[in-house]
């Protein structure tokens, strides 16, 4: 079994649009009325699909579309629960702590390649280029169809970049210029590490990806190369590697030696009702998921967009996270889930999307150019160059490549909590990970 990802050779696809336009085809299957479910995140930026039904309901009037959610965190745990008491939804995504390979794994997915076949789909149709259609593919087969587009971004404060009198990072990933360090330095400009909470900001927020991925941006793996062609089940583990060692030690080192990027309680205490500790106006630079640009015409500051730093890795810069729509192998209305799925990637709705979403990056290329224009005082021709980058020197997300993505994120958020909170270093606490995930994956993958 080959798993396809976003490369850097596949990924610059994105940028292409594919000309022709979609129309949602009949009106789903049978003559007689039935309800789909679609199992969502409980928040604005994906609630925002219940704005949409009537438009859909109107269009497919045999077709009812119920919306179910749950908090993030509780996200996984209720479907799972939901599918042992033969409730499942019939459409949702990996919006939770697990991925796409770990419901592929647990037989969870429903194999879509004959009913897209029966039903004349075309991913030009929807101006999804064909080879991000095989994101979602296993063997041929396809599991998911996909619906929107993040790439990992800096954002930076304006701000606080004038008033330290630090030139802005540039856009152009081709940029060799900014690195790492020069990042560093800038940060350096821009913090003051004060335990008076009014006095207190800093330079830079590292955030890129989940923990066990962020040391491929310094050119490590935690995990063994098989995992990328077999399923997503590591045949072994490197936490023991110096490598991989030397880049957590630079990572945490921000926070604890560098002292440029905030401790989790200072991010705790700022971070208020969004939970993003750069919307408090103290940080400098945030590295995150484009996900955090949907905030930024609230931003009491003026902000910007630019390319992730050149790291020691020259192949990869981004995290990709590309999200599909699923319809789960139990559903009773595949077709009319179908028919939802088409609607929600037209041109119009996508575009209609991102401002209902609040600033959802659509898959459909034709609706892009309205994404990137979303944004007041930032250049959508930046922001457009940022993307393409990210495109070009991408990696799919961790949580969507590994199978039983869940169990193992959660044993890295708490291992490394004492690292992150300063009480222990990242070679005190590595070889215990070492460990314990070494045990777990030989349990998970008997």
């Amino acid at each position: 079994m080959n798993k396809k990802w976003l490369s850097a050779a596949t990924c610059i696809a994105l940028t292409t649009v594919v000309a022709g336009t979609a129309c949602s085809k009949g009106e789903g299957g049978s003559g007689k009325t039935v309800t789909i479910t679609h199992y969502t995140i409980d928040s604005p930026d994906r609630t925002f699909v219940e704005k949409l039904i009537p438009d859909f309901e109107a269009k497919h009037p045999n077709i009812k579309v119920k919306v179910t959610k749950a908090p993030y965190e509780q996200f996984d745990s209720k479907l799972q629960s939901a599918i042992a008491g033969k409730k499942a939804p019939d459409v949702t995504s990996h919006w939770g702590y697990g991925g796409f390979m770990e419901y592929y794994s647990k037989g969870m997915l429903m194999d879509l390649s004959q009913l897209l076949q029966d039903d004349g789909f075309n991913a030009a149709d929807y101006n999804i280029p064909e080879n991000v259609m095989d994101i979602y593919k296993v063997d041929g087969k396809t599991y998911g169809v996909p619906l929107n587009s993040y790439v990992t971004v800096m954002l930076y404060n304006k701000d606080m970049f004038d008033k330290a009198g630090v030139a802005y990072p540039p856009t152009d990933y081709e940029d060799k210029s900014w690195t790492f360090d020069k990042m560093v330095d800038a940060a350096k400009k821009m913090t003051v590490d004060s335990k008076n909470l009014a006095d207190a900001q800093y330079g830079v927020d590292f955030g890129w990806g989940e923990r066990d991925q962020r040391v491929q941006y310094f050119g490590a793996d935690v995990y063994s190369e098989d995992t990328w062609t077999n399923g997503g089940k590591p045949s072994k583990v490197n936490l023991d590697k110096p490598e991989v060692i030397d880049a957590y030690k630079k990572i945490y080192g921000l926070i604890h030696d560098q002292k440029v990027s905030p401790t989790p309680a200072f991010s705790k205490s700022v971070s208020g009702q969004f939970g993003d500790p750069f919307l408090s106006g103290k940080i400098g630079m945030s590295v995150v998921g484009s996900w955090s640009l949907a905030a930024s015409n609230n931003f009491n500051f003026k902000v910007g967009v630019a390319a992730v730093p050149q790291g020691p890795n020259p192949k990869v810069r981004s995290v990709l996270y590309v999200d599909p729509l699923f319809i789960l192998k139990d559903s009773k209305h595949p077709k009319e889930a179908l028919e939802w799925i088409k609607y929600l990637i037209t041109t119009e709705v996508q575009e209609k999307s991102i401002e209902l979403s609040g600033g959802n990056p659509p898959v459909n290329q034709k609706a892009a150019d309205k994404y990137y224009s979303s944004f007041d005082g930032i250049d959508p021709a930046q922001i457009k160059q940022v993307y393409d980058g990210a495109y070009k020197y991408g990696f799919e997300s961790y949580n969507h490549l590994i199978d039983n993505y869940s169990q193992i994120n959660e044993l890295f958020i708490n291992e490394l909590g004492p690292v992150e909170n300063g009480d222990k270093k990242a070679e005190e606490v590595l070889p215990v990970i070492q460990e314990k995930l070494t045990k777990l994956l030989e349990r998970l993958n008997k």
